[in-house]
C-alpha cells in the first residue's frame, strides 16, 4: 500500500494518508485566546483534510490538549460551531503543557480518507 505524506519535515509530516485513513499531526494556532487559536487550528485542519482528500464530516477521532482545563468551554464553543451536526468523532480532551508557552490548545485528528 502506498503511503502519502504531506509537508514532510525532519521530524514529522503534517498529514499522512495510508490504508483509507488520514492522520494529522497535532495542529496549533495563532491568537491570544483559546477561541482564536481553536478557530485557527480548525481552519488548518480543514485545509489539510482537503489536501488529503477528506473533510470534517469524515472525522473518526480527535485528541485535544489544553494548557488549562478552565478554557474547555471556550474551546468547545469554537469546536461546536465548526463541526457539522451529528458528525462528532470519538474524542478525548486533556490538560497538558504544550511545545511553546504561547500555545493554549493543540488538536490531533484521524479521519477516513476519500
Amino acid at each position: 500500500m502506498n503511503i502519502q505524506r504531506f509537508d514532510p519535515g525532519a521530524r514529522m509530516s503534517q498529514a499522512v494518508v495510508y490504508n483509507g485513513f488520514v492522520f494529522l499531526a497535532g495542529q496549533v494556532g495563532e491568537g491570544a485566546s483559546v477561541a482564536e487559536q481553536t478557530k485557527d487550528i480548525l481552519a488548518s485542519i480543514d485545509a489539510l483534510l482537503a489536501r488529503a482528500g477528506s473533510d470534517k464530516t469524515r472525522l473518526l477521532s480527535a485528541t485535544i490538549w489544553l494548557t488549562d482545563m478552565s478554557t474547555f468551554g471556550e474551546m468547545n464553543a469554537a469546536w461546536e460551531a465548526w463541526l457539522p451536526a451529528g458528525q462528532g468523532p470519538a474524542r478525548a480532551t486533556v490538560e497538558s503543557k504544550l511545545a511553546a508557552e504561547k500555545y493554549k490548545v493543540e488538536i490531533g485528528i484521524i479521519a477516513a480518507a476519500g
